[in-house]
């Protein structure tokens, strides 16, 4: 028997049915994100994402960018009062000039971080953390070599992990207020781990073992109104301005 030919329009029909089921696929394919992700916006995660990051009218604000402004706050609460130990114990010169910097240089950075706090709604710690806290009391009771050598150490750990943070923030902030924040706080830190190292009594082995270590968190600060934070003593001199509002690029106009 001779084969049967083959029925015109078979083939035609078959390349369309596939072409059919490929687009049906792909579409559904890009259809999916999307409505996984509306029923993640009616979740949970919904309220996540809007505590996150929240919109100002100089730019977004994320959780990072709080993080710094906190930890801002929580440096000059501990480190002014160990500039002041410095001030005091430093058995040289060079420990008593790194106090007198960590002094100057968180009364400038306190007020701007008080400002910078008030203006995006961030709440502020008025005490130091518990490692902080633990951190002057070793301060406290050291003397001698003893002091110098724990001050540059302890002083010297904070400006490392604090550092780290600043350049990652500086480098992603979309607000225009945290980067200005940021920039004063990368500035005073370099400072700072200048005349610490000054003062030969920074272990750089040490160091770098203990940065290397899991930083302790900063714990989340109370619920209070920002314009409630405390002003480290010595009150400020200067007053900071502030960055303009971030502002959409005027609309283009067609020429006649």
């Amino acid at each position: 028997m001779r084969p049967r030919p083959p029925i015109k329009g078979r083939g035609i029909f078959s390349g369309t049915s596939l072409v059919i089921a490929a687009l049906a696929a792909t579409a559904a394919a890009l259809l999916y994100p999307l409505w996984s992700y509306a029923n993640r916006q009616t979740a949970a995660g919904a309220t996540v994402l809007s505590t996150q990051t929240v919109m100002t009218p100089y730019g977004p604000l994320s959780a990072q960018d709080r993080d710094l402004i906190t930890r801002v706050r929580l440096a000059g609460l501990w480190e002014l009062p160990a500039g002041e130990l410095a001030e005091q114990k430093g058995t040289t010169a060079a420990v008593r000039t790194a106090g007198q910097h960590l002094v100057d240089g968180h009364t400038s950075l306190d007020a701007h971080v008080r400002t910078v706090a008030t203006q995006l709604g961030v709440p502020l710690p008025n005490e130091p953390n518990d490692q902080q806290k633990q951190w002057l009391d070793t301060l406290r009771a050291a003397q001698g070599q003893d002091f110098d050598r724990q001050f540059a150490g302890l002083v010297r750990l904070a400006h490392g992990r604090v550092l780290a943070l600043v350049a990652q923030v500086r480098a992603g902030t979309q607000n225009s207020l945290v980067r200005d924040l940021a920039d004063d706080a990368n500035a005073t830190v370099l400072d700072h781990i200048k005349v610490l190292e000054a003062t030969g009594y920074v272990d750089f082995a040490a160091l770098a073992k203990d940065l290397a270590a899991s930083p302790t968190p900063v714990p989340t600060p109370p619920a209070v109104d920002p314009d409630a934070a405390v002003p480290l003593a010595p009150s400020p001199s200067e007053s900071y301005s502030l960055p303009p509002a971030t502002t959409s690029p005027p609309p283009r106009t067609s020429s006649s």
